[in-house]
């Protein structure tokens, strides 16, 4: 179930809202979970299976984790927690890869290949596993008590708002707010906006640009030119960006309407003006994860540089292939880690002495990365390259630049920009310093009217249109 159907607008979320303002407070959590169970299952009740097993699994070697008086005993739990999530997470996402990589071996030496049926993958097991995980780590270094309830354990790793695709919450940001919270007004309508603004993103900007990407990546190399290639990926990395950031703000509004506060998970990142300072704008949450749980256990920047390097590249690595079972994700993991620590080695202070050229640079880079990540597979993903840069030339174009480009376009063009360069923000306090007046005030009853115009308008294309992907669902 999407956040942007009318299924989940229309039905699942008012009576699920409904269900939490007339039950007791106490029965919140349970509902919730009830709730989210209901969420997840919607895409099959085998994946809701496999979760339910990984709460179970966590809750108790937690316990065993508490309760372990002795290191060594608490440093055992505490390994065959994390390998039996990790080894979930790979039969269920990396088997058929791993395979695919022993037959190409296999066949070069003219062995029989391996047959593995497909696995289907279930949804957002990235996400929850990097919950669970999360969980039993704080347990383990004693950051917070051991959740006895299974209940509010179950509801951390299974809430609806940010199991599909994050924010990653960690557990010890989150633990109280599973005990205790409260939904009071200011709360649920500032929810209420940022989920019509998180919609309004996906649905009327995102969408619009998930078409040309789609089909610009689909087409053939033989028929593309240099503007449609570099059209083409301006477009996945709009749609991209205001895809994830959408949902993530979606997740953002539904949790301050049931009383929680997650945090941020995006920051403008196209304003970056290095590599380093994108990846603390984009998907914070993953980036943070990965530094707090593996990169500072490798030793982080405490054992020299060259260990510091090795240790970058390790989490790029590992934040490429977290993304999907391909080598496409892999050296766009690799181009992020290999730029990061070029930076470090001396890029990075050049930058500082170059405004405007570091903006130009950062997009240059993640625009160019992009391409391994939408593209199907390493062979096209190069030649499209070849085709940007008109190393190349293979065929007839049959579709330009002129074929997808209409006022639609254009539109959602000029204000994605606008909006990813945070102009809107940055248009705010311009406003309150000439008008001396308090923008809150003055815009109070325009804003609440541009939410109820902008939930129209939304429904109405989504009556439209049936073209409603999620790039992050598969992850």
């Amino acid at each position: 179930m999407l956040f942007s159907s009318l299924f989940f607008l229309y039905y699942f979320l008012p009576l699920t809202l409904a269900g939490c303002f007339l039950v007791p407070s106490g029965w919140r959590n349970a509902l919730l979970l009830v709730a989210s169970l209901i969420f997840y299952a919607w895409g099959g009740v085998s994946y809701s299976l496999i979760m339910v097993f990984s709460i179970m699994f966590n809750y108790a070697m937690a316990r065993c984790i508490a309760s372990s008086e002795r290191q060594k005993r608490g440093n055992l739990f505490l390994s065959l927690c994390v390998f039996g999530n990790l080894l979930l997470l790979g039969v269920m996402k990396y088997s058929g890869f791993v395979i695919d990589n022993i037959n190409i071996v296999l066949t070069s030496l003219h062995w029989r290949p391996i047959h593995l049926e497909p696995i289907n993958l279930p949804a957002g097991i990235s996400f929850f596993t990097f919950h669970a995980i999360s969980y039993v780590v704080d347990i383990y270094r004693k950051e917070c008590p051991v959740q006895k309830n299974p209940v509010r354990l179950a509801l951390y790793i299974s809430f609806f708002p940010q199991l599909i695709a994050g924010p990653i919450v960690r557990y010890h940001d989150i633990a109280s707010q599973l005990g205790k919270r409260k939904i009071d007004r200011q709360d649920f309508i500032a929810g209420i906006e940022r989920f019509v603004l998180g919609l309004a993103k996906k649905v009327l900007i995102s969408n619009v640009f998930a078409w040309p990407a789609t089909e610009i990546f689909k087409t053939p190399v033989g028929e593309l030119n240099a503007p449609l290639a570099w059209f083409g990926a301006f477009c996945y990395a709009m749609h991209i960006y205001c895809d994830f950031s959408g949902y993530s703000d979606m997740a953002l509004g539904l949790g301050r309407m049931f009383g929680f506060h997650f945090p941020e998970n995006f920051n403008f990142p196209y304003v970056a003006k290095s590599i380093r300072e994108f990846w603390r704008r984009w998907h914070i949450s993953l980036s943070t994860w990965f530094r707090d749980y593996v990169y500072v256990p490798l030793g982080g920047n405490r054992k020299g540089r060259a260990r510091t390097y090795l240790n970058l590249m390790i989490i790029f690595f590992l934040t490429g292939l977290w993304h999907g079972a391909s080598w496409n994700f892999v050296i766009w993991g690799f181009i992020h880690g290999f730029f990061l620590v070029t930076e470090r080695l001396f890029l990075g202070k050049w930058l500082e002495r170059l405004p405007g050229l570091n903006l130009c640079y950062t997009l240059f880079v993640v625009l160019n990365a992009w391409v391994f990540f939408n593209s199907a597979d390493l062979t096209y993903a190069i030649n499209y390259l070849k085709v940007m840069y008109g190393w190349t030339h293979f065929g007839t174009v049959t579709k330009g630049v002129s074929y997808y480009v209409n006022p639609e376009i254009w539109f959602v063009s000029i204000t994605g920009i606008l909006g990813a360069g945070g102009f809107f923000n940055w248009l705010k306090p311009i406003i309150h310093q000439f008008t001396g007046l308090r923008v809150e005030v003055l815009f109070r009853g325009l804003k609440y009217l541009a939410m109820i115009v902008l939930l129209f308008v939304c429904t109405v294309y989504l009556l439209s249109n049936s073209y409603n992907p999620f790039i992050y669902f598969r992850f």
